[in-house]
């Protein structure tokens, strides 16, 4: 400190001169390049909030504020929702989407203003429905040009950083990619894939089933679009068959973690339980495989995603020469394997165990990667049985390993259990719904709830029970599968039908059915799954999901309408000026255009539904389409 008391003089203030100019330069020389930084749109800051004009200059400070001022914690969410990278990608890109249309992204109430946005905006709450609004393809396309946010959010998490960066450029070319017919560049990429990577192309561009789809001068209809106006979504040419490749990798990459998120899943015991619990289920396995032994005896027997190996027990129980158990799981097809052991499954005859009517083995990984795995023929198993069934018959997509494996392994002529699927549909009215509960609570009406659940729920499938006292329409097929027959892709399919009102029961008074009308509210969707006579001769089955029969675990699904529509038997006196469907002019049948098909996210299904109301002359009313996705 004593040398700062020192006088100064001409020498030693020279070299002070000097530092200060340096400095000066310095200052000057940093106050350009962050001029020059500003300019060009640097990443360190100008993060802009995603429900106000705020700005940040990082990511940390712009979610504390969305978490102190909106009631949104990214974080929390992430968390919750077990999000990856794609996921927390279209979930900015979602909530960017919906403020802009000052909607609330949590419960879709559309705001006059963004102002009154944000006095709306209220915690989060049912994330996993409100999940399956957002978790779309459409929402891995930026909605804001040069989002930096969308560059960085991702930073802190040190097991993707090498990814991140990749994935970035991936999604951020995104809407640069196309399919060109005539592209050679094009055919050439695509002849340099496997079939089995074109196969998981078709993920991405939901053509499942159609990788020849850029050598085809006609269009192709899939899910009642134009399939090239749905990929124009990828709206310039590819520029060189890196991009495909790459396209392709990233593809791969998506298809690999939602196998292993998948199989994961079902990892976990309790779902196991709640599978073998379902009396409904394991009864109607149980009774198709032990009391028909004309077709197991002897036979041997694959069973596809075995689980615990419960129906493979039953399979050895029959009289099965060998029972082949496929586990995709690790840690389940060891348990499926001790199991066995436990119950002298895994041992021959001729080890002394006098129980044991054959010999159980159990193989991990998946069916289509079988023949790297294990010793097996192809066309040697005599009987093909799975539970492949998902929620709304096909979610989860496991009938393409069950046809898979149909193809390269079973005998011709071999058996499926269940061989027979059948989709139903029915119409549902008031009680379906949420509003008698909001109706009267403890005396209370608190119907404005009950309205705005529904018109939530117009915007995602639901799976839940339907008592059958709520339908209000008769129930009509909506699509058959014979797994013995059908083709790949013939999983994806568009039908029309048409429901009729409910005749009631035979108490009822026919006059006054004709004399009112009723209200329906949407679509119930359910399948049975049959064990039928052709293979089961001794004992066919049926396992049904129906509202008319004891529920299972899969429930039903629940489709609801944009808004109800109002339904009469008969000749009830209509208005002709009024719209159909409505209580002045009620329908006298629905017509229903339904599409379900594999979604380009892997495993999962989109669901479209277009509704028209039919009066009495013939006239209709129909309502926009609506696009659900299952996943």
């Amino acid at each position: 400190m004593g040398s700062n008391n020192k006088p100064e003089t001409e020498e030693t203030r020279k070299p002070i001169e000097e530092n200060h100019e340096e400095e000066e330069e310095e200052e000057e020389t940093e106050q350009d390049w962050g001029d020059w930084s500003e300019d060009d749109g640097g990443l360190e800051s100008g993060f802009l909030c995603l429900f106000c004009d705020a700005e940040y200059s990082s990511c940390d400070t712009l979610f504390e504020h969305c978490r102190l001022s909106h009631c949104f914690d990214f974080h929390s969410v992430k968390t919750e929702l077990r999000l990856d990278f794609y996921g927390s990608f279209k979930l900015i890109n979602y909530i960017r989407s919906q403020v802009a249309e000052n909607r609330c992204w949590i419960c879709g109430l559309t705001c006059q203003s963004n102002q009154d946005l944000q006095n709306h905006l209220h915690e989060a709450y049912n994330l996993k429905e409100t999940k399956l609004r957002w978790d779309k393809e459409k929402y891995l396309k930026p909605f804001m040009q040069d989002d930096k946010l969308l560059y960085s959010f991702g930073e802190d998490e040190v097991d993707e950083e090498d990814n991140d960066a990749e994935l970035m450029r991936d999604l951020m070319n995104f809407e640069n990619i196309s399919v060109d017919d005539g592209s050679s560049k094009e055919k050439s990429a695509t002849n340099n894939c496997t079939a089995d990577e074109i196969g998981k192309v078709a993920a991405v561009s939901t053509l499942n089933g159609h990788p020849n789809m850029e050598n085809s001068s006609e269009k192709m209809i899939v899910n009642g679009f134009d399939s090239r106006e749905h990929i124009g979504a990828f709206d310039s040419k590819l520029e060189d068959k890196d991009s495909r490749v790459s396209l392709l990798k990233l593809s791969a990459k998506d298809i690999k973690k939602v196998n292993e998120s998948y199989f994961g899943s079902y990892s976990s015991f309790g779902i196991h339980r709640e599978m073998i619990s379902d009396k409904v289920r394991t009864d109607s396995y149980r009774q198709a495989i032990l009391e028909n032994p004309s077709l197991m005896k002897g036979a041997v027997v694959m069973d596809i995603g075995c689980g615990t190996g419960i129906l493979s027990l039953f399979a050895a129980q029959a009289g099965a020469s060998r029972v082949i158990a496929v586990e995709a799981s690790e840690k389940m097809a060891a348990v499926a394997t001790q199991i066995a052991k436990d119950n002298w499954w895994d041992r021959p005859q001729s080890e002394g165990n006098i129980n044991n009517a054959g010999k159980m083995e159990v193989v991990q990984g998946m069916v289509e990667e079988l023949g790297e795995s294990m010793q097996i023929q192809p066309h040697s198993v005599d009987v093909l049985v799975s539970e492949w069934m998902g929620y709304c018959l096909l979610y989860e997509s496991m009938l393409s390993s069950v046809l898979f494996a149909r193809d390269q392994w079973l005998k011709p002529g071999g058996a499926i259990l269940p061989d027979t699927a059948t989709m139903f549909v029915a119409g549902f009215g008031r009680g379906g719904t949420s509003l008698p509960f909001w109706e009267n609570v403890y005396g209370f009406n608190m119907s404005c709830v009950g309205r705005e659940v529904v018109r939530d729920a117009a915007g995602i499938p639901i799976i839940d029970v339907v008592d059958d006292h709520d339908l209000v329409t008769d129930s009509v097929v909506l699509q058959t599968f014979d797994l013995a027959t059908m083709k790949h892709d013939e999983v994806d399919f568009t039908t029309s039908v048409e429901l009729e009102p409910k005749l009631g029961d035979s108490t009822s008074n026919s006059t006054e059915l004709r004399s009112t009308s009723t209200w329906c509210y949407g679509i119930v969707l359910w399948f049975d799954a049959g064990f039928t006579s052709r293979f089961c001769k001794e004992k066919p089955v049926v396992l049904s999901t129906s509202p008319y029969t004891p529920k299972t675990h899969w429930s039903q699904t629940i489709i609801t309408f944009r808004e109800p529509i109002a339904l009469a038997l008969g000749n009830l006196g209509a208005d002709g000026s009024a719209a159909v469907g409505t209580d002045a002019c009620p329908a006298r049948r629905i017509h229903l255009r339904v599409s379900i098909a594999r979604g380009a996210v892997h495993r999962s299904i989109d669901i479209s539904l277009e509704t028209a109301g039919v009066g009495p002359d013939g006239q209709k009313c129909s309502w926009p389409a609506q696009i659900f996705n299952l996943s």
